[in-house]
C-alpha cells in the first residue's frame, strides 16, 4: 500500500511505483532478518527482539521528524540538536526542579516545538534556504545546551522513567514502539484526510501555485518545522526512557543519517509534495535491522556508517528516478 497524499494540483506519484518500492523495501528487511538470524541465532532471542523494538521506535520517530519537513521541499539538519536539547531539558526539569513527570515531559516537548518554530520563522522571514538555517541552528542549539548544562548528565531521574522504558507488553513489545506507531497513524490522518495536510503537500509540490491558490505557504512551513521539533523532542524523550537518564551524548549528528534514510527509502520525495508514512516505518526498520544485526555479529560501528551511507546514496538515486518518472508521466498526460 502506498500512502502518498498529493493535491490534485500537483503531479501525483504513481501508486504502483510507490507500492512496489515499499514492497521491495519490506522484502529486503525480511531477507536481512533471515540472514542475521541464521548467522547469529541470538538475533531472534526475546531480549534482542525487545531491544530491536525500542530502537525501532526511536528510529521511526526520528524519521518522522525529518519527513514532515521534507514534505514542504525543505530539510531539518537540527533534528539531533533539538532532540538532545529536549533530553537535557527533561533532566533539568525532573532532577533539578523536581517537577512532576507529566509536567516535565510536556515542558521538554514544548521546548522542542519552540526550537522547530524558530527554525521555521527564520526560514520564512529571511528567505534563506532551510539547509543553511538548520545547519546553523544545529550548532547554535547544541552549543547553547552544552554551555548551559556543562554537558553533565542527569542520572537521578525518577525510577518510573526507566521502568517505563523497560516495560514489556507480551514479553516482546515495548510501549515505545506502540507510541511510535500511534504517531505514524496520526501523521497518516494528517496528510491523507486533513485540509492542513493537503496544504502542506501543495506547498511542497509547487509553492508558487499553492500561494496563488490561497494556501498560506509561509504558515505551513512554520507549522511543519514546529511539528518536526516536537517529533525530535519526542524521540529524545524515548531515549531518556530507554536509558533511565538524560545524557548529553545522545542525538546530535548521530541522528542526521537515520533521519533521512527512513523517509527517503520509504518513498518521501526530497523535492517535496509527497510523504510516505508507512514507507518511513519500513525504512526505519531497515536501519534498525542493520544496526542490530551488525551489533549481534560484533562488527565494528564504522561498518554501520559505511552501509548507511551507501544505502542513502542508493535511496537518493532512486528518489531522482521517481522524480523523472513522475515528470514524464505528467507530461504524457498533457
Amino acid at each position: 500500500m502506498t500512502d502518498d497524499a498529493i493535491p490534485t494540483s500537483a503531479p501525483r506519484r504513481p501508486g504502483l511505483l510507490g507500492a512496489s518500492a515499499q514492497f521491495g523495501l519490506f522484502a529486503i528487511v525480511a531477507l536481512l532478518w533471515l540472514v542475521f538470524s541464521t548467522l547469529a541465532p541470538g538475533f531472534t532471542s526475546p531480549i534482542n527482539l525487545f531491544s530491536i523494538g525500542r530502537s525501532l521506535a526511536i528510529d521511526i520517530v526520528i524519521g518522522f521528524s525529518q519527513m514532515v519537513v521534507l514534505a514542504t521541499g525543505g530539510m531539518n539538519l537540527a533534528v539531533g540538536s533539538i532532540g538532545v536539547c529536549a533530553v537535557m531539558a527533561s533532566g533539568f526539569l525532573l532532577q533539578d526542579l523536581g517537577l512532576p513527570i507529566p509536567l516535565a515531559l510536556a515542558g521538554a516537548l514544548a521546548l522542542g516545538a519552540a526550537l522547530g518554530w524558530l527554525n521555521g520563522v527564520a526560514i520564512v522571514r529571511t528567505g534563506v534556504n532551510a539547509f543553511i538555517i538548520t545547519l546553523a541552528s544545529a550548532s547554535l542549539f547544541l552549543g547553547a545546551m552544552l554551555i548551559l548544562t556543562k554537558a553533565v548528565p542527569y542520572n537521578g531521574l525518577p525510577p518510573e522513567i526507566g521502568a517505563f522504558g523497560r516495560m514489556r507488553i507480551g514479553g516482546y513489545v515495548s510501549p515505545l514502539l506502540i507510541i511510535a506507531l500511534a504517531i505514524g497513524a496520526a501523521l497518516y490522518v494528517l496528510y491523507r484526510h486533513s485540509a492542513l495536510g493537503r496544504q502542506i503537500l501543495a506547498a511542497g509540490a509547487n509553492p508558487r501555485a499553492a500561494a496563488m491558490s490561497g494556501v498560506p505557504v509561509d504558515r505551513v512551513i512554520v507549522i511543519s518545522h514546529t511539528l518536526s521539533g516536537l517529533l525530535a523532542a519526542t524521540a529524545g524523550l524515548m531515549i531518556v526512557a530507554r536509558l533511565g537518564a538524560a545524557m548529553p551524548s545522545v542525538g546530535g549528528e548521530e541522528w542526521l543519517l537515520p533521519s533521512f534514510l527512513g523517509p527517503v527509502l520509504g518513498g518521501t520525495l526530497l523535492a517535496g509534495g509527497s510523504v510516505a508514512v508507512v514507507g518511513t516505518i519500513i525504512g526505519a526498520a531497515l536501519v534498525t535491522t542493520i544496526r542490530s544485526g551488525l551489533l549481534v555479529l560484533q562488527i565494528g560501528n564504522f561498518w554501520l556508517q559505511l552501509f548507511l551511507g551507501l544505502i542513502l546514496l542508493a535511496a537518493v538515486m532512486a528518489d531522482r528516478y521517481r522524480g523523472i518518472f513522475v515528470e514524464r508521466r505528467s507530461m504524457g498526460r498533457r
